[in-house]
């Protein structure tokens, strides 16, 4: 199979999500990385490509845009890869140049972006691929699978937490720095870098859109100018009850995500910190541990069942699926798009706006 050739803007030397990405498109071999604008500092920008063997350095990103589309070689797909504020311009330059978007979330920095960002992807032929990686999980797919079979009955409740103390002292992380600042990473902190992704997965498994929030957003640490910590009430479709607890604050919790969905007939649990396995009891009996490559599942794995697979590669899923979506022409069912992002900004504006009148109950 041919391998499409990929740009990459933003990622530079030190960046951490910038070498996730690159090695999340390697590990299927469906990409091969040929360009880069990996920072806007020229010096910068140069020694991240030689350091990691890129032949084309840019150090801007809409050169890159230009240069590429004109280029019979040019690359078909770029990762975004940038601080929150430039995915707006950044996305829409290549989407405008016909190549396809593979974007890191939020989508964009505020929800009027993000309607302006869906706006553009509408008018381009080039696809938008959002990477909620937690979504390429294949025991979060198969919670999917199961829900959407009705083994679970009809949906009752939906918890989902994603956890960690990563700003839970004073001073900054070397990344927090755009992150803590408005301007550049948007009005959400939390509830925005890891709250988005909680919300995806209570969505995504449950099959059900979260119809309104009641949300408390704190600031734990003085000074701070947007939210570390967030309890969320949801109203999901058909009725559905839920809630969502999102903090960079939680002292001695280390990135720790879990989603549990309850019907009327069985829930399902699953933690991060054992992704190869999920937890099914049906009412009345003792529960089950379903496990990534065992009997009935019904998923892809890439390892035989006792292997372990984990973050890299649940995000190298959402390339391999980017790939076969760039090769058909269309989003599938299932791999997040504009439409995942544009769902997770308003949910972001709804918090915000639930928290700043105590708590009230917003619509998204």
């Amino acid at each position: 199979m041919q391998r499409i050739p990929l740009g990459m803007v933003g990622g530079g030397h030190g960046a951490f999500i910038g070498a996730v990405h690159r090695i999340a498109a390697r590990i299927d071999d469906r990409f091969t990385l040929v360009a880069g604008a990996l920072s806007s500092d020229a010096a910068r920008a140069a020694a991240s490509a030689e350091a990691i063997g890129l032949g084309r350095s840019y150090h801007d990103w809409r050169e890159m845009a230009r240069a590429e589309a004109a280029r019979p070689d040019g690359i078909r797909a770029v990762s975004v890869v940038t601080p929150n504020h430039l995915h707006l311009p950044v996305a829409r330059a290549f989407l405008e140049a016909g190549i396809h978007v593979i974007l890191d979330k939020p989508l964009t920095a505020t929800l009027p972006e993000a309607e302006d960002l869906a706006g553009v992807a509408k008018d381009s032929k080039a696809l938008l691929i959002l990477t909620y990686s937690y979504s390429g999980y294949p025991m979060i797919r198969e919670a999917r699978r199961l829900v959407a079979e009705g083994t679970l009955g009809r949906i009752r409740l939906v918890h989902a937490e994603f956890v960690s103390d990563w700003l839970a002292r004073p001073g900054r992380a070397e990344q927090q720095g755009w992150r803590a600042d408005p301007a550049l990473g948007g009005e959400g902190g939390a509830i925005a870098d890891i709250g988005t992704h909680a919300a995806h997965l209570a969505t995504y498994v449950s099959g059900l859109p979260i119809e309104a929030v009641a949300a408390e957003l704190t600031a734990f640490l003085p000074g701070r100018q947007i939210d570390d910590n967030g309890h969320t009430m949801l109203r999901l479709a058909q009725g559905a009850r839920g809630m969502l607890w999102t903090s960079q604050v939680a002292a001695g919790s280390d990135n720790e995500v879990r989603l549990r969905v309850m019907g009327d007939k069985a829930g399902l649990d699953w933690t991060h910190a054992d992704p190869n396995r999920l937890r099914l009891t049906r009412l009345g009996e003792p529960s089950q541990i379903l496990t990534r490559g065992g009997p009935e599942f019904m998923g892809s794995a890439r390892l035989p069942s006792g292997h372990a697979e984990g973050y890299l590669e649940a995000f190298a899923s959402i390339y391999t699926d980017a790939a076969d979506a760039i090769g058909a022409g269309r989003v599938p069912p299932g791999l997040p798009g504009i439409q995942d992002g544009l769902d997770g900004m308003r949910f972001v504006a709804a918090c915000i706006q639930s928290s700043r009148a105590d708590g009230a109950w917003q619509p998204l």
